[in-house]
């Protein structure tokens, strides 16, 4: 696989970055992106100028694929992060995941498409982990309610007010079928005839 990356730049910055890329390789201009070292913020150059830019996060993976022959598709790379670079007054994104997607029915897609992750208290997930590791490593866990429940056949669940009855099991009455009355029971039908002749 690929290694791949979207660029996403200002208006003018595309078309000067088109312009290079048609033009033969002579041409003065040069590319160069450069990151901090916390990897999340650097600056883009083209030519002479310097421009602010900023790893953001998609809020979903973007397949990208490659052709030969304008008929298959072939899969290149899973990309799950762009470039954004902007202008030089433009503000800095706080955040590290970018808003919305690619395309317009992705706008804001993290609200609109995705589900909302649940309020958990961070003391709650971390006995819940204890008590994980107890069990896994043969122990038990601590601070739990143990309440049983029992279902009577009328529906109601009651923990306290159980009435069980033990029913016996029905006994057949030893009748014979009719037809079979005096009969061998260990002949059946297909040994009665004889097809040897």
């Amino acid at each position: 696989m690929d290694e791949q990356f979207i660029l996403r730049v200002p208006p003018s910055v595309a078309e000067r970055i088109d312009r290079l890329l048609s033009e033969n390789s002579s041409s003065e201009d040069k590319l160069d992106l450069s990151f901090s070292e916390d990897g999340k913020t650097g600056s883009f150059v083209i030519g002479d100028e310097h421009f602010p830019a900023s790893l953001l996060n998609l809020p979903c993976i973007v397949e990208s694929y490659k052709t030969y022959d304008d008929n298959v598709l072939i899969k290149s790379a899973d990309i799950g992060q762009m470039i954004m670079v902007r202008e030089e007054g433009d503000p800095v994104p706080d955040v590290v995941e970018y808003r919305h997607g690619l395309t317009p029915p992705m706008r804001d897609a993290r609200r609109r498409r995705f589900r909302r992750e649940p309020d958990l208290n961070p003391e709650l997930v971390r006995r819940v982990d204890k008590d994980l590791q107890n069990i896994m490593s043969g122990g038990t866990a601590e601070n739990i309610d143990i309440e049983v429940v029992e279902q009577v056949e009328g529906g109601e669940a009651s923990a306290r007010h159980v009435n069980k009855k033990v029913a016996q099991p029905a006994t057949k009455p030893d009748i014979s079928e009719p037809g079979t009355a005096g009969e061998d029971p260990d002949r059946t039908e297909s040994e009665d005839s004889d097809d040897s002749i």
